[in-house]
């Protein structure tokens, strides 16, 4: 933990934590912390435990960090940022993460019932390549397949092939997230990133055409100035229902 920084319990870092535009850039910085919060962000939750993820870091060190800053729209979370972490989809390792899982399952059911092991492998033989395989007109043909099963029981409706992008860039936030309060209970301060070339950015870092972009998380300690105004939230009460 940073030393100059109180320990903090889980809610105080959620109520501390901020979107930090300007970071300091002369107190010390350790980047092995963004290893450890790193570490961490892999335990968030995912769809179906397939991990299609991956972390870029590039510290201020590296050659890639002002090229990087540029293709950010040259935003001061990004050119003032002591690290940044690239949060990077790879929906095209569904067969390669697919298959981590089965030998998983193998192993941790092998002295279970034949039943349980074979439940387990058929929904990541037969269910996740029906989701996550590429064919012409299968995203077409797997909505409508879910809207006829639909027609007489309770069925998953997000099949397409957007549908399913999606779900891997959620499962990719959800793991920033953690990242970011991962940081925060370390004492530093993160801004995550939209705004950016993502074609330019796959291309800097040589990324294969499967991969996406999902965001960009700056690192620092934050200056006050870096925080625009209070927090604004819209009341609770149009938010958060109880049906």
């Amino acid at each position: 933990m940073n030393e100059n920084i109180q320990e903090l319990g889980f809610f105080d870092v959620v109520e501390t934590r901020r979107s930090v535009r300007i970071f300091d850039q002369e107190s010390p910085f350790d980047h092995q912390v963004v290893q450890k919060c790193l570490e961490a962000a892999t335990l968030a939750p995912n769809s179906s435990n397939l991990q299609l993820w991956e972390f870029y870091r590039i510290p201020e060190s590296s050659a890639l960090k002002k090229p990087l800053d540029q293709l950010c729209m040259k935003q001061k979370a990004a050119s003032t940022a002591r690290e940044l972490v690239v949060v990077v989809t790879r929906r095209d390792k569904w067969k390669i993460r697919t298959k981590a899982n089965q030998e998983y399952i193998k192993e941790t059911y092998k002295n279970s019932p034949e039943s349980k092991q074979k439940k387990a492998l058929a929904y990541y033989g037969k269910l996740i390549p029906r989701l996550y395989s590429k064919y012409p007109l299968w995203s077409f043909l797997k909505q409508l397949i879910a809207w006829f099963v639909g027609l007489k029981r309770p069925m998953i409706r997000e099949v397409s092939e957007t549908d399913i992008r999606v779900s891997v860039h959620k499962s990719a936030a959800l793991a920033g997230m953690t990242f970011m309060y991962a940081m925060k209970a370390e004492g530093y301060d993160t801004c995550p990133m939209e705004g950016m070339d993502s074609l330019r950015v796959k291309k800097l870092l040589n990324l294969p055409k499967g991969a996406e972009i999902s965001m960009i998380i700056g690192c620092g300690k934050g200056l006050p100035d870096g925080i625009y105004g209070k927090r604004f939230r819209v009341p609770n009460e149009e938010t958060i229902f109880i049906k």
